[in-house]
């Protein structure tokens, strides 16, 4: 089977998408993949450790950010 059509199985597949909005495959190892209805944006690959602690990473940083200036102005 052709990577293409591979992907577009995977990504067709209910059961990879949890509460139908988090993608969650073990077996794909692309990091980033457009989101259930494709036109809004991209997604994560849940199951990729890689993309959740780079998520946990960015969202700290947001954080840090964020309090930092409401705190320092």
């Amino acid at each position: 089977m052709e990577d293409t059509e591979k992907f577009e199985k995977w990504h067709k597949d209910p059961k990879n998408w949890r509460f139908g909005v988090f993608y969650y495959n073990p077996e794909d190892k692309r990091t980033f993949l457009p989101k259930r209805i494709k036109s809004m944006g991209m997604t994560i690959n849940f199951a990729d450790t890689k993309s959740v602690i780079g998520l946990i990473l960015f969202l700290g940083f947001a954080a840090w950010v964020i309090l930092y200036t409401n705190f320092h102005t």
